[in-house]
């Protein structure tokens, strides 16, 4: 598909009063882990796209441009607001969180598993190993605070275990710095995958540095902190690989195709059929949304789209589906890496006085302060060992004890070795 092609509707008639804005949220009991997944992605996705034009019309002078941008904007909010009001009521806020960790998970692995370009797929396969990790800590104070399984909320699609601790991933901020993709020359699917990337993993940090001072007790609060902290990191490492030498229009423009295409994959994948009318729904608003963005392009740069996205043909639609032999590999071989500037190194290499060793004695002083060690090393004093979703063990040795948690590897030399990064055959 080639949503430039499409014949766009009405944009006044993309707005909505106050009935359809306020939809039907789904059961938590019965919701498909991927529905609720898709519904976390394009809320952040939609959140990025509002938040872009923000910025825009803050750096342009022109009110013409700038009432061009709100007609828009303001439908994007909508939209945004929408699909995150699809989360029911009784879901607790640990309960999504589980659902922004599956996603970040799966998401990032079927990215890194179509990644032609080795530097972006290497950025992908290590965040992805923190992620992960976050699921697990994550799981284990949600059944401690409420009792709950994790294992059925993912639907048994994703493990849950740790991977590179959550310690270890506090990095000197230089360090998460990363290089551009060039979009003249770059992959269809490296340009998607780096702005896809870029609004989910925001959408997280926002989540958890808003709702941290919501939960009750102190030991949830510290987790989300020290999380949120840990998601700036990546949002820092996934917005600098995208291209930042488009302008304005230009970057107005793929914020909305990849908004027709996110929709579009979210309608083809979809196993929810109310579900998947709101995708078609939206579908048809984005490619009104990306025709008007063209037509800015056109009017104030002289422009055409297919200057800017030459080969606008849609690639397979993004699924999010079940990647447990993929990260079980990526836990095997780089647990034990960190960045170093704008690359990825073995700490066993790195010398003694390396910023990631100065970084870490300052934030982790001692692993007895540090939240995500304390939420395990409570619960494994509470009910003896540590709750894990695992369809075998571990693939590190290291980290197989369920009976005390690790806070080497990743932060401590010759605490585990890898064998590094891979590309995509």
């Amino acid at each position: 598909m080639n949503p430039f092609n499409e014949k766009p509707i009405s944009l006044i008639n993309a707005f909505e009063n106050w009935k359809g804005l306020y939809p039907k949220s789904y059961n938590k009991n019965d919701v498909d882990p991927y529905t609720k997944t898709r519904i976390i992605l394009m809320n952040g996705t939609e959140f990025e796209a509002n938040w872009f034009s923000h910025q825009f019309s803050r750096h342009v002078a022109c009110t013409d441009i700038r009432r061009d941008l709100a007609v828009v904007r303001a439908q994007e909010k909508q939209q945004q607001l929408k699909i995150s009001l699809l989360k029911p009521a009784d879901e607790t806020q640990l309960e999504q969180t589980i659902g922004y960790e599956q996603l970040a998970v799966d998401l990032t692995a079927e990215l890194a598993k179509r990644e032609k370009d080795f530097y972006v797929k290497k950025a992908l396969d290590f965040a992805l190993l923190e992620d992960f990790d976050h699921l697990y800590r994550y799981s284990d104070l949600l059944y401690m605070n409420q009792g709950v399984i994790a294992e059925r909320l993912v639907g048994k699609y994703t493990e849950i275990m740790p991977a590179r601790p959550t310690i270890s991933h506090h990095r000197f901020p230089k360090d998460n710095v990363r290089r551009g993709i060039n979009s003249k020359t770059a992959d269809l699917q490296t340009i998607l995958g780096t702005m896809i990337i870029t609004a989910a993993e925001q959408q997280t940090m926002n989540y958890y540095m808003n709702i941290s001072t919501l939960a009750t007790d102190d030991l949830t609060r510290k987790l989300y902190e020290e999380i949120a902290l840990v998601e700036e990191e990546h949002v820092t490492q996934y917005e600098d690989l995208m291209d930042a030498n488009g302008s304005w229009f230009e970057m107005n423009l793929w914020h909305e195709y990849v908004e027709c295409y996110l929709y579009w994959s979210c309608m083809m994948t979809e196993t929810d059929k109310r579900i998947k009318a709101l995708w078609e729904e939206n579908l048809a608003i984005e490619i009104a949304h990306l025709h008007e963005a063209a037509k800015l392009l056109q009017k104030h740069e002289n422009k055409t789209w297919q200057q800017v996205i030459p080969n606008a043909e849609f690639p397979a639609p993004l699924s999010l589906h079940e990647n447990i032999d993929y990260v079980r590999n990526i836990i095997k071989n780089t647990a034990q890496f960190t960045s170093v500037l704008e690359e990825y190194e073995n700490i066993n290499g790195l010398a003694k006085d390396s910023d990631f060793f100065k970084y870490q004695a300052i934030i982790n002083p001692t692993v007895d302060n540090t939240p995500s060690h304390i939420v395990i090393d409570e619960y494994i004093k509470k009910f003896g060992e540590d709750y894990r979703f695992e369809t075998a063990k571990n693939p590190l040795s290291e980290l197989q004890c369920r009976k005390c948690d690790n806070t080497e590897v990743g932060r401590i030399k010759d605490a585990t070795d890898g064998k590094g990064f891979t590309p995509n055959k």
